[in-house]
């Protein structure tokens, strides 16, 4: 079985700070999951300005400890992969992010995408989806699934929260 998650905000700030920011965001005492994120390769296209970026992060495993009684899962650190491709010329930037550990057991992706906003050239909009397949672990995939549904949601949201505070914190109130 495959979950979803997909999400959508407005970020009421213009587009370079927005994306300034989730470049920059971690670590951070607001995410203790997330212990550091490490550039491993970054490189601009001179033909089309399109700055490439691949960075690990570093992250706590959160997996519940019933579910860290599989041996494989009971892990200290989790990494994850996250590609992105920032055009400065048309203001978006997408982005690909994976996790690296557990992969034989399970796929966890995300796609997303920073834009500034049609109607507001001062706003940002950020679309994301991802999905989790777990396949590895016999009748307990069902369990690693539904874990992953929650804590997908509550990522989400709390990634959201992130970015507002300190979208906040470093220019103060949106503007309008």
């Amino acid at each position: 079985m495959v979950i979803t998650v997909e999400t959508r905000k407005m970020y009421r700030y213009p587009f370079e700070r927005v994306v300034d920011i989730h470049l920059n965001k971690y670590p951070t005492p607001l995410e203790e999951h997330v212990r550091g994120i490490k550039t491993v390769e970054e490189k601009k296209d001179n033909v089309s300005g399109i700055i490439y970026r691949k960075r690990i992060a570093t992250c706590n495993n959160v997996l519940p400890s019933i579910l860290r009684k599989v041996l494989v899962m009971n892990v200290d650190d989790v990494y994850m992969e996250e590609e992105s491709w920032l055009d400065g010329k048309r203001r978006t930037m997408n982005i690909r992010s994976r996790c690296l550990t557990w992969t034989q057991y399970a796929t966890l992706q995300e796609v997303s995408s920073f834009r500034e906003c049609a109607a507001n050239p001062n706003w940002t909009e950020f679309l994301q989806s991802g999905s989790v397949t777990v396949t590895g672990v016999g009748r307990l995939n069902r369990l690693f699934e539904l874990f992953a549904q929650s804590f997908f949601n509550r990522g989400v949201k709390k990634s959201v929260a992130i970015m507002e505070t300190i979208l906040e914190q470093r220019y103060g109130c949106p503007c309008s």
